[in-house]
């Protein structure tokens, strides 16, 4: 077990370069209409803003109404490119380098949707969005019940659809500087096939100071099991 993970957690079936694989522009939303509309109500819920991170973004962030500063950080030049809710644009592959290009408390909030699965470095990077953050601010992780499994890591592609929001509790834990987290089920209307799973935590004052290591037990499933190909 290394920093509260079992070994292997963050192995991939396709460890090749992530910068080859998200090299094409995809220009789809990779959720259904409902699951995107959940998206943008629980944003609006939260009231976010007005400064705002998109992490792992794409040429869409699902907000019914854009905050007046939005970041966008994602993989694909081209994607961010076609954002129209974007006001800054970062391309930058979080697996590589999980050091983020902003000062301290630079954002008011900061999202991430549909994306977690894929970072094999989330607890360095879970740490970084808390350092730009203002204390108080929070990271709302969205996402859904599929993805690109060849991608995702293997923690997550082992454990059953809702329980995965246990691990993103873990990395809030492991990161240290967060406060309780929330879970939550958004169910979107209409029967849409796509449910939309999300947790959430602010910094807390003491964020500087580090925090805990959480600790996370999995249990292997087999690779043809329930896995869901797609992606943001």
């Amino acid at each position: 077990m290394s920093g509260g993970f079992p070994p292997g957690f963050f192995d991939r079936a396709d460890s090749t370069d992530d910068a080859v694989f998200y090299l094409p522009p995809r220009l789809v939303t990779h959720i259904d209409g409902g699951a995107v509309a959940a998206v943008g109500a629980l944003y609006a819920e939260l009231g976010l803003g007005p400064r705002v991170l998109d992490l792992c973004s794409s040429w869409v962030s699902h907000f019914t109404t854009p905050p007046p500063a939005l970041t966008v950080l994602g993989m694909n030049a081209a994607e961010l490119a076609r954002n129209p809710a974007a006001t800054d644009r970062v391309v930058q592959d979080l697996n590589a380098d999980p050091v983020l290009p902003f000062g301290d408390d630079s954002f008011d909030d900061a999202v991430c949707c549909v994306s977690v699965d894929y970072l094999t470095r989330p607890v360095e990077v879970f740490a970084e969005v808390a350092r730009v953050l203002e204390t108080g601010g929070r990271l709302i992780c969205s996402w859904s019940n599929r993805c690109f499994p060849t991608k995702a890591v293997r923690g997550w592609l082992a454990t059953p659809d809702e329980r995965r929001g246990d691990i993103v509790s873990a990395y809030f834990a492991a990161a240290g500087g967060w406060g309780q987290v929330t879970q939550a089920t958004r169910v979107a209307p209409g029967g849409h096939r796509d449910p939309l799973w999300a947790a959430w935590a602010s910094t807390e004052l003491s964020r500087r100071g580090g925090g805990g290591r959480g600790r996370l037990e999995w249990h292997h499933r087999a690779e043809n099991g329930t896995d869901h190909v797609g992606g943001r």
